[in-house]
């Protein structure tokens, strides 16, 4: 039966990884995949993770199954950091949730918690999102659309157009949206942009998911939740995404959850039943050792300053760099303005090269950029930046 199965065609980020990895040549330069690098070009274990991993090592050992929903207190810790250490969201009860397995496991997790509830509802996704997305969504057998969301000519959000396609979408669709840091383009709404999208996603009666996957990397935890926030103001119905594969650089452990802002306990311990059972029949429970880390360092308070100021560091050499790399192009004379990647925010830049330009980098410089233009900015040194300007220099000055 499997001489009939054809070769699956490699993911588009993932897939360069594959291919840079077999690249011989000895100046490659990874800028692909989302994963933060510092300026040495690796990616570092943080100090605070590396503290609670002692902590959980010394304690008593238990191997037995999480609940479904994952360990109450990273629950809790996880809705504090999203809402508000105060939010009253969680006294009244209005929440349910669960761990997943990376913020990706969250997002499959709502989209069978969609089609098995809402079987008409259609998600609307950003143009353009994280490629994944659509494929996620498919596999889940929930249809999707797509809502404008990039001027590519100004290098900024289109808020008209998608306000105007928010005020089209039939009720009880689902509009995707990115917490902060934008993947792929790096461009958020205002805190006064927010308040508009929240009063017309009200209005339409659209119920808002909030991908958040990159909390702390914009401008810091409490800025990079004011879309969230902003809903929560208006009392809206919400689902949010957590993922700390960024933010404690937890990758590998796949740590992430998924809450759902509901209108009351009654309410809340519906959907948490059917979130508990969707989870049962796909994974069955999560992984715990990272979450442990999450809420060991959450759950104290010297620890979770350290991470506070590891993640700092990690934001502050990104922004540094965006600025870093303006500065590198300009000096190499590539034609065009780049200022607007300064004003871009997370891991990533939408960096406006050509599907063909982007073939070139890899092909004749073996620089590696996803193919819509997406730079991992947080990929970029001080040793490779001059390498990486030139031959953007060189690769938009070549003929079309």
């Amino acid at each position: 039966m499997f001489e009939t199965i054809e070769l699956a065609p490699r993911d588009p980020i993932l897939g360069l990884t594959v291919a840079f990895n077999e690249d011989q040549r000895p100046n490659k330069v990874n800028l692909s995949v989302g994963v933060y690098q510092d300026e040495h070009g690796k990616t570092p274990t943080l100090g605070s993770v590396r503290e609670a991993e002692r902590r959980l090592a010394a304690g008593p050992s238990n191997k037995s199954y999480l609940p479904i929903s994952g360990s109450p207190g990273y629950g809790e810790a996880v809705q504090k950091m999203v809402f508000g250490e105060k939010s009253p969201l969680l006294a009244a009860g209005r929440l349910a949730g669960a761990h997943t397995p990376g913020g990706t496991g969250g997002l499959r997790v709502v989209g069978d918690l969609i089609h098995q509830n809402f079987p008409k509802a259609t998600v609307w996704l950003s143009t353009p999102t994280w490629p994944n997305h659509a494929g996620i969504f498919a596999a889940a057998e929930v249809p999707t659309k797509t809502y404008p969301y990039f001027d590519q000519v100004g290098n900024r959000l289109d808020l008209d157009a998608m306000l105007a396609a928010i005020r089209k979408m039939p009720a009880g669709d689902v509009l995707l949206l990115h917490g902060c840091c934008h993947n792929p383009t790096g461009i958020d709404p205002t805190a006064a942009q927010w308040k508009q999208i929240v009063s017309a996603v009200a209005e339409r009666g659209v119920l808002p998911f909030m991908d958040f996957a990159y909390q702390g990397f914009g401008d810091g935890l409490e800025t990079d939740a004011v879309g969230v926030r902003e809903f929560c103001q208006a009392g809206t119905e919400l689902i949010v995404c957590s993922s700390f594969s960024k933010n404690f650089g937890l990758y590998r452990e796949r740590v992430g959850a998924v809450t759902v802002v509901c209108d009351n306990a009654s309410v809340a311990k519906s959907v948490q039943s059917q979130i508990n059972r969707v989870i049962r029949s796909n994974y069955s429970n999560p992984p715990a050792h990272g979450a442990a880390i999450v809420e060991t360092i959450l759950g104290d308070a010297a620890l979770r300053a350290n991470w506070e100021q590891e993640l700092a560091t990690m934001r502050n050499r990104i922004n540094g760099m965006r600025q870093s790399f303006v500065d590198a192009l300009a000096e190499k004379g590539v034609p065009g303005d780049y200022s607007f990647i300064t004003k871009q925010r997370g891991m990533f830049s939408f960096s406006g090269l050509s599907p063909e330009q982007v073939e070139l980098l890899r092909e004749q410089y073996a620089i590696y950029i996803v193919g819509s233009g997406r730079i991992n900015v947080a990929g970029l040194t001080p040793a490779n930046l001059s390498q990486v300007a030139e031959a953007i220099g060189a690769v938009v000055g070549q003929p079309a």
